[in-house]
């Protein structure tokens, strides 16, 4: 995960608050750390990255950043709040203005980065360390993934450690991306 922050330019990247994105760095990091609660994601990132209606121009680089962090070995904790913030950045429905205007879509960005990164919530998925975390990998896949009836069958496979949204479908209503990809 460190390795990816470091390939980013955050001092060049203007963040949501309106100063540079250095500032993220840190909450991304402290976003390893244990502990249980959720609600840091949204405290520490929320309306510097996206908001209810916008992403921010560092959204495309903390979409990677949350994939490294998935790929290493966090807490359970740690892995919720990864897969919280992915959730939140593939979910996302417009582009800042200043981004906009240089012809960037940051949500289809975020949702195409994350593709990369498909396999690591299928693990996620699969691995039965918990239905939170299984859970909040599925809903993400319900928004990226394009091969709908590959994700049926992980539904049916994972059915008895998914969350009763996920297991029935109505997590799939919760994003309406059209033709997702």
């Amino acid at each position: 995960m460190e390795m990816e922050i470091a390939r980013h330019d955050w001092t060049g990247m203007r963040c949501g608050c309106g100063d540079t994105a250095a500032h993220l760095v840190a909450e991304l990091l402290q976003l390893t750390e244990d502990g249980d609660e959720r609600a840091s994601v949204q405290a520490g990132l929320e309306h510097h990255v996206w908001s209810s209606v916008v992403l921010w121009e560092p959204a495309l680089a903390v979409t990677s950043v949350a994939l490294a962090a998935l790929a290493e070995d966090l807490e359970p904790a740690a892995r919720l709040r990864f897969l919280d913030l992915l959730q939140y950045l593939v979910t996302g429905e417009g582009t800042d203005r200043e981004s906009a205007a240089e012809g960037l879509d940051l949500p289809e960005r975020c949702r195409s980065a994350a593709t990369q990164g498909m396999w690591l919530l299928y693990q996620e998925v699969m691995s039965t360390r918990s239905p939170g975390l299984a859970g909040a990998a599925f809903e993400v896949l319900t928004v990226i993934e394009p091969d709908r009836a590959r994700l049926a069958r992980v539904r049916e496979a994972a059915a008895e450690w998914l969350p009763v949204c996920c297991r029935t479908g109505l997590c799939d209503d919760d994003f309406d991306g059209g033709d997702r990809m």
